[in-house]
């Protein structure tokens, strides 16, 4: 219980700062709740947006299972991007998305990564270089029970037969970036995370990149939340579709999703 008010009462605050900051529904940001990965490229992306005249949209960000039971307990928010469509589908099928609003918006790609100071690559096809590289571990990932990353992680490495010599070995973070912060802080040797996350940090570097085909398409849906009123979040769902956000997203590490 007190794992879910923490998670919560952010999100909460965050609709009470908006609710509070005008009288005028016109003059609110948009809440939007996002998948951690996208903390960097998103908070770009809004200074674009209030440079075109509009509120800042009060940004949450948190694994994307953790913001997909928020919004199905009630937080009071307008968008969400997600990191898989998984957990869009669930929400969507309990009616909690605004139909036809819901997007295939970016995508990314999965890499291993180790300390800044580490030497040399990790060749994910030699299972005993990967163990050497690992050594007593532990391998930091998203937990791959509920966390997209996590997920893609443990797919990946199910398809490269590297599962077994790591399931044992596992550092399970509450989402990405707190993996990352594991092997930044040097208490994990090697991690799992996405691209665009080594590309926001000068404290680690890629060893390797997972190939596509081992783990399903990294995709980044969004949408507008069921009963959200703000004036301000249908605009601005649009504006992260537009080539002003996307270019944010690319120079982040982003791909642009598939054409839905």
């Amino acid at each position: 219980m007190r794992r879910l008010l923490a998670r919560f009462l952010p999100i909460l605050a965050a609709g009470l700062l908006a609710a509070c900051s005008s009288g005028k529904e016109e003059a609110k940001g948009p809440i939007v709740l996002a998948a951690s990965s996208l903390q960097e490229s998103l908070e770009d992306v809004a200074d674009g947006w209030v440079k075109e005249g509009h509120p800042r949209p009060v940004l949450s960000f948190a694994a994307t299972s953790a913001l997909a039971r928020q919004i199905e307990q009630g937080a009071p928010a307008d968008l969400f991007l997600s990191a898989d469509e998984e957990w869009m589908d669930k929400l969507e099928q309990k009616q909690l998305i605004e139909p036809g609003t819901r997007k295939t918006l970016l995508g990314n790609t999965l890499v291993l990564i180790a300390p800044a100071s580490a030497k040399g690559q990790v060749d994910l096809g030699n299972a005993e270089a990967f163990t050497a590289a690992l050594g007593k571990g532990p391998l930091s990932v998203a937990d791959p029970d509920a966390v997209p990353a996590g997920k893609y992680g443990k797919a990946a490495l199910i398809a490269l037969n590297l599962w077994p010599k790591v399931e044992n070995k596992l550092a399970r973070a509450e989402n990405v970036r707190a993996a990352m912060a594991l092997v930044e802080r040097g208490e994990a040797p090697l991690g799992v995370v996405y691209g665009s996350d080594a590309l926001a940090s000068a404290k680690v570097r890629v060893v390797a990149t997972f190939p596509d085909n081992s783990h399903p398409p990294i995709l980044y849906p969004v949408a507008q939340i069921k009963g959200s009123a703000n004036a301000e979040a249908e605009a601005f769902r649009d504006y992260l579709q537009g080539e002003a956000a996307m270019g944010v997203f690319r120079r982040h590490g982003f791909t642009a999703a598939p054409v839905d």
